[in-house]
């Protein structure tokens, strides 16, 4: 590419096209957005940037080929970080209407009171804090939140960025009157789009916070810290949630501007210690220039580090870092891309009755590419059938658009369906897949995080995988505490024996539904929690019918009775109901 560069730079033509042709294969590579770096020296460049080695005399023509030949293939090139040896420069493509818009999705934890409204608040309004809460009070959807100010429901605001990379809406004092800028010109405008999911820090609504990492599908997580009160509570409860799912997080330390200089430096050496302990195994980096900011953003996807931003929602320290962050951040959209050939698929993760609308339902689609009037399936309901349905029209942030492809956050307007027959946890499949398989019985490889006690078969424990949240029990267990140690039972195993799930073992588990059949896939990731019992796994098997390791040993058999396992039966096929 640096050869088409150069040929670019010296020649006389407005547009080299093989050039252009180079660049705009690399956006619809990587989601529509990318970074060069241009330097005379490339040997401390990271591996995910696009570097052009080229002497400092050839860096303004260079810039200036970059930005002719964006414009050309339908893109802006802006400038992020300068300075004498290398410059980085944000190619990004203009959005010409709201379904081309580049999506990330950031989900927001941490302990009560830790600021994480008011700073979304201040994100997405544009107007600084009182020190009141005056910020947070436009994200609150009940009354009761407003009256205490805790966020007790999943509440989601959008943040939007032009294709130069210029935020739609910038920073102001709390005093200063400010135009509201609404989703819909957001949506509109912006060649970005940074939704964020607002959820509840209090210890009382915990199955929410979990219902919201698991059914939002976040890129990455923010994890808010206190900077008077550390990391406490349910922070670090947060924070294992979201290393058990495997998402990336980003730790902000807020209110640092009423905390003492010796608290934050010890809250700061807490979270450090926490991060690099052998549970976390990240590395913190600290954010306090824009180089912090690009050299994290392009890190954070692909290696374990853990970047530190300290702010404040009064006065604004470091939010123009934040900001910038949100605005580099990768998405996910270029790993998606493979499975809009797939069949359609949508968990169905909240319901509304809207008047003169109908039955609407939101979620993300993991798959395929859905368009208004495509005939859908929606179940399973709690026979396990599937309903017949059709897209009435479809939302993107509030936005009517003709069409929704896989990892975007839509909203469907369904036909014939009557806000009585669906719920959350169902899902919206393709009529292609003629009969849906639902099941009962599946089968994980878990990992147990915390029980005061032991589980064993029998205990019944409620499980979040995807938008399913249901009670299940523990039916079967081949607990492998080494290598060479396997042990089997089930419900109607020998008494002599009853192998058992302690905090720290990894066993592959049979769970049974205790309510209703659920459609469910191999490869889901799983969180089961009663309590303060915390279990983590995927799912590798399902259905009644599914294979325990071939390297265990049979199980134990009862003369008298048969095998230990006499519950297995055949898969559920549910047909569509007409």
């Amino acid at each position: 590419m640096i050869s088409q560069l150069r040929n670019a730079i010296e020649s006389k033509e407005e547009i080299h096209t093989p050039f252009a042709s180079e660049l705009k294969q690399h956006l619809d590579k990587d989601g529509g957005e990318f970074l060069v770096e241009v330097a005379s020296d490339t040997s401390t460049a990271i591996d995910t940037l696009i570097t052009f080695c080229l002497p400092e005399s050839e860096h303004r023509a260079c810039y200036d080929v970059l930005q002719r030949t964006s414009e050309h293939i339908g893109a802006r090139c802006s400038l992020v970080v300068s300075n004498p040896v290398k410059s980085t420069y944000l190619i990004r493509r203009q959005s010409r209407m709201a379904e081309d818009n580049i999506e990330v999705r950031f989900a927001v934890v941490g302990n009560v009171d830790a600021g994480k409204s008011t700073l979304l608040g201040v994100l997405t309004k544009g107007v600084l804090d009182n020190g009141r809460g005056r910020a947070r009070a436009d994200l609150f959807r009940y009354k009761h939140e407003i009256e205490t100010g805790r966020t007790s429901s999943v509440g989601t605001e959008v943040m939007g960025f032009c294709a130069d990379g210029s935020a739609l809406i910038g920073f102001s004092s709390h005093d200063q009157r400010r135009h509201k800028i609404s989703w819909e010109q957001i949506s509109n405008d912006a060649a970005k789009v940074v939704s964020f999911i607002d959820l509840a820090g209090h210890e009382r609504y915990l199955k929410t916070t979990v219902f919201g990492l698991t059914s939002q599908l976040p890129d990455y997580v923010i994890l808010m810290v206190g900077a008077n009160a550390g990391l406490v509570g349910m922070s670090k409860e947060h924070l294992g949630l979201a290393l058990a799912l495997g998402i990336p997080v980003v730790v902000v330390v807020s209110k640092v501007d009423m905390c003492p200089p010796g608290i934050l430096e010890a809250s700061l050496a807490q979270i450090c210690k926490v991060v690099q302990s052998p549970g976390c195994r990240k590395t913190p980096v600290m954010i306090s220039s824009k180089e912090d900011v690009l050299s994290a953003a392009l890190r954070l996807p692909i290696e374990r580090i853990c970047p530190i931003f300290q702010v404040s929602s009064v006065t604004g320290h470091h939010l123009d870092l934040l900001s910038l962050f949100m605005n580099l951040i990768p998405s996910s959209q270029a790993r998606y891309a493979p499975l809009q050939s797939k069949p359609v698929e949508l968990p169905v993760s909240d319901v509304f009755n809207v008047p003169f609308v109908g039955t609407v339902v939101s979620g993300v689609l993991t798959s395929g590419i859905v368009k208004v009037g495509d005939p859908l399936l929606l179940g399973p309901d709690g026979l396990g059938n599937f309903t017949p349905t059709s897209v009435r029209s479809i939302h993107r942030r509030r936005v009517n658009v003709e069409c929704a492809s896989a990892g975007q956050s839509v909203c469907f307007a369904l036909k014939r369906i009557r806000p009585s027959q669906v719920r959350k946890g169902m899902l919206l499949l393709s009529t292609t897949d003629v009969n849906p398989s639902v099941h009962r019985e599946f089968e994980a490889e878990v990992l147990c995080l915390y029980h005061s006690t032991t589980l064993s078969v029998g205990s019944c424990i409620v499980m979040h995988a995807s938008s399913v949240r249901q009670t299940v029990r523990i039916v079967e267990i081949v607990k492998s505490s080494s290598p060479e140690n396997h042990h089997s039972v089930s419900l109607h195993a020998n008494e002599g024996f009853k192998p058992i799930v302690r905090m720290g073992d990894r066993a592959l588990v049979r769970f049974q539904f205790t309510c209703r059949p659920e459609y469910i896939t191999p490869g889901t990731k799983l969180i089961a929690r009663e309590g303060k019992t915390k279990l983590v796994g995927i799912v590798s098997n399902v259905g009644e019918h599914g294979i325990m390791p071939t390297s265990l040993p049979e199980p134990t058999r009862n003369v008298a009775n048969g095998p230990t396992n006499p519950l297995t039966r055949a898969g559920m096929q549910v047909r569509g109901a007409a």
